[in-house]
């Protein structure tokens, strides 16, 4: 079994050739692949678009210019002046329409789309911090699995150590022969869990190469490994802030917004249209006719609506439903926030809590190997006493290196839900 496991140790390829990258780059990088954040981008263009042709409708109106050539096999007979009979002909209109009044639809779409841009907007800041959430994840998922392996390979080489010691005094009479089978199988475990370790962080970096677009695995570059800064605001700031600017609840308003305005624009539809028509026909016997007949009109027309089957009901009914879901959605959002705000907040401070718990840990654990390693070489306690301190000490190290970027991924959880930085110095895009 050992073999084995030294033969699958020799197949692993060396990473120093590996292509790294900041934190930084990744945000930049993988923001502009992810297929949410490109599809939230699209949809602010068209709600931009939207917009204009909201404020357009005011002040300008609809136009169509169209041409057309015939030609008739026998020759058509056209009376003007004078009688002709002509086999080609050439026709030109030019139509102009000015809706002078919709019973308030135009302001109601100028509502609704300015409500439908602020979402759109809203929604583009929210795919963004998700998107760079899931790669902050997989960036600190390298990070830890690679601190991991380190844990894993200490421990390897400490119960190397530690066999060769127990060999020693197995052989001197000074300790029985369970002692080196003991640290053997201490030895075999630490050699699976390290090869495990090394699996995960292959596994990592072809994460975190997918996710900012390369072709193979990507390592990380290393962070900091400062303590944890405490927040710059207090829960109640936060839970203030992101009830005003959290681009959850900022898409949830203005998708109340659009579908309040989209059903008074469906209102309208009651209430008499007046609309103002312009038309010009020309007919010639070449492009750009003139020559032999021209024509104006000037058309006033009001229409009112009476009854068209029950469609104008059925779609205000549809535009009261939406505009119910949409205040319902917005309403929970609202209840949420305390909730999501305060989760993410106390999930932080849990975290930052555990890290600095998770160094004492480490400093007791360190001590506790070195006194038992002198002592069971002194022959003053046993060697499950060692094997013991052995394991606290690799499970101390692996929880201080999960708390360390536990810690920083619940930031950028909080962050996510804020939708800012919270530290300006802080790696971002």
């Amino acid at each position: 079994m050992l073999a084995l496991l030294l033969a699958l140790q020799g197949l692993v390829s060396p990473t120093d050739s590996l292509p790294q990258i900041t934190l930084t780059e990744a945000l930049q990088r993988a923001v502009q692949l992810d297929p949410n954040y490109v599809s939230a981008l699209g949809q602010v263009d068209n709600a931009a678009w939207a917009r204009r042709n909201a404020f357009a409708v005011f002040v300008l109106p609809s136009a169509t210019v169209s041409a057309n050539r015939q030609r008739t096999d026998p020759a058509s007979f056209f009376f003007t002046d004078t009688l002709l009979r002509l086999k080609t002909t050439w026709s030109a209109t030019l139509n102009v329409r000015y809706d002078l009044f919709t019973g308030g639809q135009k302001f109601a779409e100028l509502a609704r789309s300015g409500a439908a841009l602020e979402g759109a907007h809203a929604d583009e800041l929210r795919q963004r911090f998700a998107a760079a959430l899931l790669t902050e994840s997989d960036y600190y998922a390298v990070l830890q699995n690679a601190e991991l392996d380190r844990v894993a390979r200490d421990r390897l080489r400490r119960a190397r150590e530690q066999l060769g010691v127990a060999r020693a005094r197995v052989s001197s009479g000074a300790a029985v022969s369970t002692d080196s089978l003991n640290l053997r199988l201490e030895m075999t475990r630490a050699q699976v869990a390290q090869l495990k370790q090394e699996s995960a962080l292959r596994i990592a970096r072809l994460e975190l190469g997918r996710r900012v677009g390369a072709a193979g695995p990507v390592d990380a570059a290393p962070l900091d490994t400062a303590p944890a800064p405490e927040l710059p605001v207090s829960l109640a700031d936060a839970i203030t802030e992101a009830a005003r600017q959290g681009p959850d609840y900022r898409a949830a308003a203005a998708n109340e917004r659009a579908a309040s305005a989209a059903y008074r624009a469906e209102l309208g539809n009651y209430l008499p249209h007046a609309t103002l028509a312009y038309n010009k026909l020309s007919l010639g016997t070449k492009f750009f006719p003139n020559d032999l007949f021209k024509q104006s009109n000037l058309t006033l027309g009001i229409s009112f609506p009476i009854w068209n089957n029950g469609q104008r009901e059925l779609a205000l009914s549809r535009a009261r439903v939406s505009k119910d879901i949409a205040r319902a959605r917005r309403q929970d959002m609202d209840r949420a926030v305390q909730h999501d705000v305060t989760a993410a907040y106390d999930t932080y401070e849990t975290a930052r809590a555990s890290a600095d718990l998770a160094q004492q840990g480490l400093v007791v654990a360190r001590e506790s190997f070195r006194v038992q390693q002198t002592r069971y070489q002194s022959g003053a306690t046993t060697i499950l006493d060692l094997l013991d301190a052995e394991v606290n000490l690799s499970q101390a190290e692996a929880d201080l290196v999960q708390a360390r970027y536990g810690t920083r991924l619940a930031l950028a959880g909080l962050e996510s839900i804020l939708g800012r930085r919270l530290f300006t110095d802080k790696e971002s895009q």
